[in-house]
């Protein structure tokens, strides 16, 4: 009894583990609670990315093959595409969604295209963790959902990391694209390094409420790149930060590596048998509250950016000022980069990409018209605002009250008519659709399933997914 309360009371004393190790070798150097079980959220993606991938490089699917959004992945909790039911998109644009947006639904279209369902992707990712050493990994679901029987560690994390680089070296430019455009939509990557930390070349953040906020990272400095893993920060913002300062002192202490002594490697770190922790309380309740999706709005966490956080320092550039540190780095805007446009669909290139792009553009902006238009039906007496903004009510309330009498429904429906912008935008939008007069803008040919006669069929459906 008392040897268990020695293992748990850290633990318990501060709720976050951290690891830093060198990619090639595994050398650790750095590790707090890193052998703890953790839950993974959304860092679960980079799994299904590799089991995704292990496919094509094996020649069963292509980047190209295109599957079906079903109603279990439409039904996926945020954050998320929000592509409806019959959908198709590539394999190619499902990972590009998955990793950047951190796309739930798109986890579960590659893990049923995939491995035919739900349950049996998840087989496949224990079946390649326990293959990799992944030795305190479980997987139940693609996309990391809340589930108690979804688990992992910094340790093996790390596992994963590593394994990536070295077995998908041609495709691992899916782990480190700064952003998307979906229509007319941009998403940056969620992982703040990307574009602000020098060389940062990975991987993936993830968030629930049981978790905290989790990051593997990764960056590459005078041919030498680290792995970092946070698991259990307080905010975006603080994990990244805490894995700039993971990377940054793995890479100033380099050359001083044989004064301290010697951590081992990742795969020998010794597995901590406990439960993980659960960090609902601090991070989702009260005035926390927030839904379990990595799609956050960021606060600066107090102790993000002053604990051993020092400038930037490279030990041969002693004519270089001192670069700006961990916090101001991640606070900063991103590099300027031009977002990759992901689109749904079968591959195109060329005018008919653009016609593509267009295309969804226009198919946002009729679906955000007809929103509109089905809210000021629902409200007849000029209470149209939703009930989500606590400003609009008041704002509906003081109308009501100095309008009392209805507003004719050819009014209401007048009152939503698209502005010019719109009019102007659709009109661009149907100059882009011309080059393409093919079927590249209607819905993509049912021949065009698959590339790859090995691909799992499409018409198996699953199960609803776990909660």
């Amino acid at each position: 009894m008392i040897a268990t309360l020695v293992v748990v009371l850290p633990r318990l004393a501060q709720a976050e583990a951290l690891l830093v190790v060198e990619a090639d070798s595994g050398k650790v150097l750095e590790a707090q609670n890193a052998t703890y079980p953790w839950y993974p959220a959304s860092v679960t993606k980079l799994m299904t990315a590799y089991v995704t991938l292990k496919a094509v490089k094996e020649g069963r699917i292509t980047l190209d093959t295109v599957f079906t959004v079903s109603p279990a992945a439409a039904s996926q909790s945020p954050s998320k595409m929000g592509l409806r039911p019959g959908t198709q998109v590539t394999v190619d644009n499902a990972l590009k969604m998955m990793l950047v947006k951190s796309a739930n639904d798109m986890a579960v279209v590659l893990a049923e295209g995939v491995g035919g369902s739900i349950d049996g992707f998840s087989a496949l990712m224990n079946e390649n963790a326990q293959r990799l050493g992944m030795t305190q990994t479980s997987y139940v679901n693609p996309n990391g959902l809340p589930d108690d029987r979804q688990i992992t560690s910094a340790r093996d994390l790390a596992i994963l990391a590593r394994a990536i680089i070295r077995d998908l070296p041609e495709y691992e430019y899916f782990v480190h694209i700064p952003s998307i455009r979906f229509g007319h939509r941009i998403t940056q990557n969620f992982n703040k390094l990307i574009g602000r930390y020098p060389g940062a070349d990975g991987f993936k953040t993830g968030f629930i409420c049981a978790s905290g906020y989790n990051l593997v990272a990764s960056a590459t400095r005078d041919g030498k790149r680290l792995i970092a893993v946070v698991l259990g920060a307080s905010s975006g913002q603080a994990r990244a930060v805490k894995a700039a300062q993971l990377l940054e002192r793995g890479f100033s202490n380099s050359t001083l590596s044989w004064l301290r002594p010697s951590l081992g490697t990742v795969e020998n770190l010794v597995p901590v048998d406990a439960s993980p922790p659960n960090l609902r309380d601090e991070m989702c309740s009260g005035k926390r509250h927030k839904p379990a999706s990595d799609e956050d709005e960021d606060t600066i966490a107090s102790n993000g950016s002053s604990s051993g956080e020092g400038g930037l320092t490279f030990f041969a550039a002693g004519m270089q000022p001192p670069m700006p540190k961990p916090s101001e780095l991640i606070a900063a805007a991103p590099a300027p980069s031009e977002p990759i446009p992901v689109y749904t669909g079968p591959t195109r290139t060329g005018a008919a990409l653009i016609a593509a792009v267009a295309a969804d553009s226009e198919k946002q902006t009729s679906r955000h018209r007809g929103k509109k238009t089905q809210v000021a039906a629902k409200k007849p007496d000029g209470a149209a605002e939703s009930r989500a903004d606590p400003k609009s009510d008041k704002k509906s309330d003081k109308k009501a009250e100095t309008k009392p009498a209805a507003k004719p429904a050819a009014t209401k429906r007048a009152s939503v008519k698209p502005s010019a912008g719109a009019k102007a935008a659709e009109k661009s939008a149907a100059s882009m659709e011309k080059p393409a007069k093919p079927k590249a803008v209607a819905k993509p040919s049912t021949r065009a399933k698959s590339t790859s006669s090995d691909a799992s069929p499409l018409e198996q459906k699953t199960a609803a997914p776990h909660s």
